[in-house]
């Protein structure tokens, strides 16, 4: 189903029906009941108000113009309700919507967006016999050498999946977890990937909500799942818990242990504490598989944290300056070594380490292999 939202909503003003209020009428719990049966688009260009974005909104994917207007309420009812007197343009403009997440994807124009829509609904239509593969090689330069540098995980996504496949989703939104359909060897797929370069990877609030209903997404229609993993875990402090941090991350791991169809979990560097669990659906067993490049460093929680909370009194019994530096460095390199990947491979805790190049071999064989749970019926998406 595809809606074009363009509109300013009701009629109050009619007179030629019968009725009060017309809040009878079944359109949007109609609507409503495609959730989850049918892939559902929403195209908006131009203005989008009141009942025309409620329906934009039940939509799994919202592709909009850059010079669209959404919002609940146009001028004329914001008036009403004694809120002030407002240009449409002033009402849910497409930069703060493509921001705060309620726009999938932001195109110039309407032709774009329907561009968009089309190679949306794609990726629900089977497998393609043709594709290009990348070069394998590019995945060993990815991740760089000092563990302690950020890199663009979208190089990462790339290099997996068919060359060209890659549609981003909510490119605005949740920034600490890159969300995009794609193709790998013909065959459709989500992919989820943490981005180190906000917060370090680091999970907050935004970024669960955003991974959460991706996966919810994809489970309803059929999609199997790509996780790469390089996070510390998820954001913690003060300011963040002021967020709802508890609720929010927590979502990952309930939709997670809701899917039926596979998934897969790839660690390119870090893979610390609840929030490499919550990319690798809920531990790293939970998985079809769960590999990592010979980058991978894993533990409870960050390294440097783990050694200025476990080895606090030692520290403190050097004198600080280059001493204490010095021991700390030491420390720190010690419990890399530990928790390096073909440690954890050595325990059975992750299936393999492997070879960066081939990682799309793997994600490939465990494609033809896996299958979705039996008993297939629809699932609800949340709008959010």
């Amino acid at each position: 189903m595809v809606l074009f939202a363009e509109g300013g909503g009701g009629r109050p003003g009619d007179v030629d029906m019968p009725i009060v209020a017309g809040l009878h009428v079944p359109t949007f719990a109609s609507f409503a009941r495609l959730n989850g049966r049918v892939p559902v688009v929403g195209i908006a260009a131009g203005r989008c108000f009141a009942g025309n974005a409620a329906l934009l909104g039940c939509c799994d994917v919202i592709i909009a113009t850059e010079g669209s207007n959404i919002g609940m309420g146009g001028p004329a009812m914001v008036e009403g309700g004694g809120l002030g007197v407002f240009k449409p343009e002033q009402i849910g403009p497409a930069p703060v919507q493509h921001g705060n997440g309620v726009i999938d994807v932001l195109v110039e124009d309407e032709a774009q967006a329907v561009a968009a829509a089309r190679r949306y609904l794609s990726y629900f239509q089977g497998p393609v016999a043709s594709f290009e593969a990348p070069n394998p090689l590019a995945l060993r330069n990815v991740v760089p050498e000092n563990r302690l540098r950020v890199y663009d995980s979208r190089a990462a996504m790339e290099g997996v999946v068919d060359a060209g496949s890659l549609l981003p989703l909510r490119t605005g939104f949740g920034l600490g977890i890159h969300t995009a359909l794609a193709r790998l060897e013909g065959k459709p797929v989500g992919l989820l990937a943490s981005n180190p370069l906000h917060l370090g990877g680091a999970i907050d609030a935004d970024a669960a909500d955003k991974a959460a209903r991706f996966m919810q997404l994809c489970d309803a229609h059929g999609l199997p799942l790509v996780s790469l993993v390089d996070t510390p875990g998820f954001m913690v402090g003060p300011d963040i818990e002021e967020q709802a941090q508890v609720r929010h991350v927590s979502r990952m791991f309930i939709a997670a242990a809701h899917l039926r169809v596979p998934f897969f979990s790839v660690v390119l560097r870090k893979g610390y504490g609840l929030g490499a669990m919550a990319m690798a659906a809920g531990g790293f067993h939970a998985p079809e598989f769960t590999v990592s490049w010979p980058s991978g460093e894993f533990g409870g929680m960050g390294l440097e944290g783990a050694v200025r909370l476990g080895y606090r009194k030692e520290l403190e019994a050097v004198p600080e300056g280059p001493q204490r530096e010095a021991l700390f460095e030491q420390l720190v390199a010690k419990q890399y070594a530990a928790g390096q990947a073909t440690n954890m491979a050595a325990t059975l805790e992750i299936d393999a380490v492997i070879d960066p190049a081939q990682t799309r071999h793997w994600l490939a064989r465990g494609l033809a292999a896996a299958s979705p749970s039996p008993g297939w019926e629809s699932r609800a998406i949340d709008t959010w």
